[in-house]
């Protein structure tokens, strides 16, 4: 992919950018430059540049507005003790991708323009990409993203379609350390049914959790917890994240990809991981009365999360309408956690082959 590259005029300063990384929180500050590219059925995918980042203009009758035909990634960057800058397996997120958007009726941007793509944008704004240091997890989150950009109301298939990327530094994700979080079981809504885009990553995976989502803080919960539309008694995944249940002769049980599933980068990585730390890993329909009474019992020891941007999270309390049950705190997660987080890092070998070298 010819890539044609503009450099802003108006960098943010090193004293406001050095402000920035010493607090940059999440999602709240954007690098100087940002890509795109676009796609006609006639050109294919053209015009790939890197220029200065700032607000796009839309049509109002623009597709996207109206039939939220659109796909994203969620991925991060790493500066390492020798200077190197790497991603985590962005190959992984190419794929999602790709998968993404056959459900969704985009056309495919080959894994390796994606890459290349992610690549030339961190290399330009390599200076945003924060140092990270023992239990400071800062790193350059990136966010891929491609959506219908054709002005028409009929419901068919976008004829253009835009693919960008932008980047945002990233702190910590858990301030002043990893802390378990308190889930709320939802009985009435749903996140995805079979046939449906549940194991897509697009938007309105993501809106129609919201509302599941206020009412687990109502509660006060930090994330919800999602069943099986069709039985309403298999457990599925939070709002944005996968879960893993850890028994007590050491074999860890996570939800089944069924389709109603997003495939976590992160969910995979902790299979592989956990099984090379001798834990036997098990990938089947799991009840959400085998989640209370395995706890209840203490035939589950531990309970954890995981997603990009928190990584690994222990699951202190399970709540519904009537009761909850209360997770131990367990060194599994911690541990499987702090292996992942060395690798990506570069504070220990990367024997998976994991990481991809940027500069």
């Amino acid at each position: 992919m010819d890539i044609h590259t503009s450099l802003s005029a108006h960098k943010v300063s090193d004293e406001r950018l050095a402000e920035i990384l010493a607090d940059p929180g999440f999602g709240n500050y954007f690098t100087d430059h940002m890509f795109t590219t676009e796609w006609t059925p006639d050109q294919g995918w053209h015009d790939a540049r890197i220029e200065p980042y700032g607000p796009i203009s839309l049509d109002p009758a623009t597709a996207v507005l109206h039939y939220a035909q659109e796909t994203f990634e969620g991925m991060k960057a790493y500066r390492h003790a020798d200077g190197s800058i790497q991603a985590f397996r962005p190959e992984a997120n190419a794929a999602r991708m790709a998968r993404s958007s056959h459900r969704l009726a985009l056309p495919v941007l080959p894994e390796e323009d994606f890459v290349q793509a992610v690549d030339e944008l961190v290399k330009v704004d390599a200076r945003w990409v924060p140092e990270a240091t023992e239990g400071n997890e800062k790193s350059l989150y990136l966010r891929p993203f491609m959506f219908a950009s054709e002005a028409f109301l009929g419901v068919r298939p976008s004829q253009h379609v835009t693919f960008m990327v932008i980047a945002s530094p990233a702190g910590s994700y858990f301030k002043g350390g990893v802390k378990p979080v308190r889930i709320w079981l939802t009985e009435e809504y749903t996140r995805a049914g079979r046939g449906g885009m549940g194991a897509a990553k697009t938007g309105g995976n993501y809106a129609s959790s919201l509302v599941a989502q206020q009412e687990a803080y109502d509660h006060g919960c930090d994330q919800v917890v999602f069943l099986d539309a069709a039985e309403g008694k298999y457990v599925e995944e939070l709002g944005g994240m996968n879960l893993y249940f850890v028994y007590a002769d050491g074999h860890i049980v996570t939800p089944a990809l069924t389709g109603t599933i997003l495939e976590g980068i992160t969910r995979a990585s902790i299979v592989e991981l956990a099984g090379k730390l001798g834990h036997q890993v098990e990938e089947r329909r799991f009840g959400i009365d085998e989640w209370k009474s395995g706890v209840e019992s203490g035939e589950i020891v531990e309970v954890f999360a995981c997603g990009t941007a928190a990584v690994v999270t222990p699951v202190g309390e399970l709540a519904w309408d009537g009761g909850s049950v209360t997770s131990p705190a367990g060194e599994v997660g911690a541990t499987i956690r702090k292996q992942l987080v060395d690798i990506q890092f570069g504070r220990s070998d990367d024997t998976f082959g994991w990481m991809h070298r940027i500069v």
